[in-house]
Parts: C-alpha cells; sequence; structure tokens
C-alpha cells in the first residue's frame, strides 16, 4: 500500500504524505492538502510501521513515540517519521528528489556561490519547516563536490541525499546508527581530517557549541536552524545559551560566520514549481561587528543597502524572481538513479554489504558430475508390517501414580526410539 502511494504522489508532485489511523491518506501538493481514497487502518499502518522501523529499534519507538528513517521506496528517496497519536500510528512521509541537487537544478540565486570560496567559516541555511533547507545544503555540497577535491564528512537524521563521489571524498554518517549523537558525531569529526562538515540540524546548546568549535578550528561548516528570518537565525542561537555565556557565543558567531541564507518557498503558477525564496547576508567587517555588539536589529539595514556585496532582502529576491527567465524546469526529468543504501539493516547484518569481509569466506570448488543416485528397491509389505509395530494415533498410559511414574517413562522413551528408527 505505502509503495502505491509513494508512487501516486510522485506523479502528483506532491511534497508530503500523511497518514493516519481511520483517516483517509492526505497529500500535500503546492503547499496545499488534498485528501483522497479510503480511511486506512490501524493494522495496515502498524504492518508498514514493522517494515520499516528495525527490530532492535522497536523498544526506542515504544519509549520516544517517534521514529526517524529514510529509505528508498519505489526508486524514490523518502523521510519518513513514524509517531503514536490517539488513533494509533501516524506517518509523514517527505517525498525527497532523488537526483543530485545543485544551485541551478533548484533555481537558486548564483550569487550563493560565493560561499564555495571560502576554505572555512559557518554556513546557516535557515527558514521554517518544509522549506528546502536540506536540499540547499546538500546542494552546496554537490558544487564542492563537483569542483573540489575535499573531504567532507555529513551528519545527518536521518540521511537524505546520497552523494556519488566526484572530485571530493564524502563520508555520511546517520545519527542513531553510525553516532549516538550530534555532539559525537562532531566531536569524532574533528579527529578525522575533514575540510568540510555538514549538520544536518542544530537545536540544543551541545550541539551548537560544539558546530561553533568545528567552525572556529578553520574548517567550513554547514547547518540548519528553524527561523523566519535572517535576525531570529543568529538570534535564535545566542539565545539558546544562558545570560553570562551569550558575550562568547556572539564572539565566535563573529569571528566565523560567513554567511546566513534564510528561504521560504513560494509556488510559481506560470511555471507550475515551487521555488525558494531568499534572504541572504554575507559576513564583512560591519556584520561582524554588529553580531558581537549583539545589536542584530541592525543587520536588516545592512542587507538592504548591501546589493552591491550580494546580500539579499526578500522583497529584492522577489523581484529579481519575477524578472527571470532561465528558469530549470527539467530537474525532475534528469533524475538520477537513486544511491541504495542499507539505512534499515541491522549491525548483524553488515555482512550483507557488497564488499564488507565476511568472517569466513566460502571457498569455491570445482564443479564435479553428481552420479545419478540409485533407486532403493522397496521391501516387500509383509516383511514391514513383521518389522513395524502398529500403534494408535494417540498413546494411553492410563492413571497417574507415583508407583508406576518410572514404568511409563521407560515405556515413552522406548515409543520415541521407535518412532525415530521409523523416520529413518
Amino acid at each position: 500500500m505505502l509503495d502505491a502511494l509513494i508512487k501516486l504522489a510522485r506523479t502528483k508532485c506532491a511534497s508530503d504524505l500523511h497518514l493516519e489511523s481511520g483517516r483517509p491518506s492526505v497529500l500535500r501538493i503546492d503547499g496545499e492538502l488534498r485528501t483522497l481514497g479510503e480511511p486506512v487502518s490501524s493494522e495496515t499502518l502498524l504492518a508498514i510501521s514493522r517494515k520499516l522501523i528495525r527490530k532492535s529499534d522497536w523498544p526506542l519507538f515504544y519509549e520516544k513515540g517517534s521514529y526517524d528513517l529514510s529509505t528508498t521506496i519505489c526508486k524514490v528517496r523518502c523521510r519518513i517519521n513514524i509517531f503514536r497519536t490517539v488513533r494509533g500510528i501516524g506517518m509523514a512521509v517527505r517525498i525527497l528528489s532523488s537526483f543530485q541537487p545543485t544551485i541551478a537544478k533548484l533555481n537558486l540565486n548564483p550569487d550563493l556561490h560565493e560561499i564555495l570560496r571560502h576554505p572555512h567559516g559557518l554556513v546557516l541555511v535557515s527558514g521554517p519547516t518544509g522549506s528546502g533547507k536540506s536540499s540547499t545544503m546538500a546542494a552546496l555540497i554537490q558544487e564542492i563536490n563537483l569542483k573540489k577535491a575535499k573531504h567532507i564528512i555529513t551528519i545527518e537524521n536521518p540521511i537524505e541525499y546520497h552523494f556519488e563521489l566526484h572530485h571530493s571524498f564524502i563520508r555520511q554518517r546517520e545519527v542513531g546508527r553510525d553516532t549516538p549523537s550530534f555532539s559525537q558525531g562532531l566531536i569524532d569529526a574533528l579527529r578525522e581530517d575533514p575540510d568540510v562538515v555538514m549538520v544536518g540540524e542544530m537545536r540544543e546548546p551541545e550541539v551548537m557549541r560544539h558546530t561553533l568549535n568545528a567552525a572556529e578550528t578553520g574548517h567550513l561548516v554547514l547547518t540548519t536552524v528553524h527561523s523566519g528570518t535572517v535576525i531570529e537565525a543568529l538570534g535564535r542561537i545566542v539565545s539558546a545559551f544562558p545570560a553570562e555565556f551569550q558575550y562568547g557565543v556572539r564572539a565566535q558567531l563573529a569571528d566565523t560566520i560567513l554567511a546566513v541564507i534564510c528561504q521560504r518557498l513560494i509556488f510559481k503558477p506560470e511555471l507550475n514549481i515551487r521555488v525558494p525564496e531568499c534572504e541572504i547576508l554575507f559576513s564583512n567587517l560591519t556584520v561582524k561587528s554588529v553580531i558581537r555588539e549583539g545589536k542584530f536589529f541592525k543587520l536588516n539595514d545592512i542587507i538592504q543597502t548591501s546589493a552591491d556585496k550580494k546580500m539579499w532582502s526578500f522583497d529584492r529576491y522577489r523581484k529579481w524572481l519575477d524578472r527571470r527567465t532561465d528558469w530549470n524546469l527539467n530537474a525532475l526529468a534528469d533524475q538520477e538513479k537513486p544511491v541504495e543504501a542499507p539505512l534499515n539493516m541491522d549491525r548483524t547484518d553488515l555482512a550483507q554489504i557488497p564488499g564488507f569481509p565476511k568472517s569466513r569466506p566460502k571457498t569455491t570448488k570445482p564443479a564435479q558430475s553428481i552420479p545419478p543416485l540409485k533407486k532403493k528397491k522397496k521391501p516387500p509389505a509383509q516383511l514391514i508390517e513383521e518389522t513395524v509395530p502398529k500403534r494408535n494415533k494417540y498413546y494411553e498410559i492410563g492413571d497417574l501414580d507415583n508407583e508406576n511414574m518410572e514404568d511409563i517413562l521407560k515405556e515413552l522413551n522406548t515409543l520415541k526410539k521407535s518412532r525415530r528408527k521409523d523416520s529413518l
């Protein structure tokens, strides 16, 4: 059932699929919800959940009440959140593009290529839920992959895009499967000689602290924050820390910030596609000074008056979108074959991965001709009757007393031995 719904969602160009026990399926198409089909039973959703969630993770699902994963279903990349509701089990399925995203394919402004010129710094991609932040980060990683020889480490939960290696060497780690947390993944990444680190999301102060440290130690770090504007993105990071630590956090932000992108998706009816509308802030001496002082409200004026420095406000970006003529409309037609990855594989099944060393390699023997089996002659029926004792379907042992229990057990053992001989 899930396969058919995902195929339908891809056909309808839906961005999300929602399933709920006892309710019809819902698709989000061009930002609007549309109901279809008959109600989905709780038994069906439970069966689907058992196929998607690893057996070892069922206790975690019951404890947390939710489970995140990404997988490929019917050649469509999906990010799935399974959760409990008052009706039973619910699912939110994000339909991902199977092509390798780039700045051009996502119809982003070419000025974002400016980010790729810098070897280190912090890049924040912000916006509300479902605004395409992960796709924009993947596009920046792909641009580096296509042009530069860099060691890239991604820490995601879950992994959404699988990158094919071009010029860069990319390692992708999934939280919960390859590393216990974002914090631990960042600590490990600093010991693994990276040039670029991608952090799927920053929500906790500890993750923010490790991300700032990674950017401060000379790495290019890309991460996402949930916010509605560039100012909110920076303020959200600072306000996550206690007041006594906020000055130090502002100083780290001022020293490391490279660019802040805030985006939201808008529908272009004349093109029948959704495109990102962005607010873009690039770092300079004035921006660093404002961030260090914590006067984020001044950033609006800086963005408005810095068009020559490739900064964009939402209003100017919208006007640029209205004037634009070179749209990329063939992204779906040019989809590349998705990279199949055993995302839901238990650790005990690692030996099934091609190229993974087996504990006991199989030895190959030369093929030998096998002689035909000789048919055994059946004994005469009279001999069978004499050698095999007849017995009833059920064996009666009578009343159980302590006195004759020993005799009964001996008789049962004798009966078992005779049955084994008959089977042989």
